[in-house]
């Protein structure tokens, strides 16, 4: 499993905002989907995913709100907000810049 630290520096942002652009979720359903999603490879400690929710929330980039969960718990959902979506494309078109720069790179045909 691949560890935060693992990760491009950021992108850590960019996929929370893209997970929470798709709906609102609380905390644990956002780590699993994370996992779900990336095949099981991906995966983020509650030491990473909280402390990086609190900072996307002070950037105002996502809101949250307390309601219960479909177990009937009390939770804090998360959402993307209007500045949020437009913090996602411009991380999402610095990523596909970065990946594809990387590809070439790991790309070129050894001597």
């Amino acid at each position: 499993m691949s560890k935060p630290s693992d990760l491009v520096q950021g992108t850590l942002d960019l996929l929370l905002l893209k997970i929470l652009a798709l709906e609102p979720l609380h905390g644990w359903a956002i780590s699993l989907r994370l996992k779900q999603v990336s095949g099981d490879i991906l995966q983020v400690s509650d030491g990473s995913l909280y402390p990086a929710l609190h900072k996307l929330e002070q950037q105002g980039w996502i809101k949250s709100e307390w309601k219960a969960t479909e177990n009937n718990r009390r939770a804090k959902f998360y959402s993307l907000t209007r500045l949020g979506r437009k913090q996602l494309d411009n991380e999402a078109a610095n990523w596909k810049r970065l990946a594809g720069a990387i590809s070439r790179v790991v790309a070129l045909e050894e001597l």
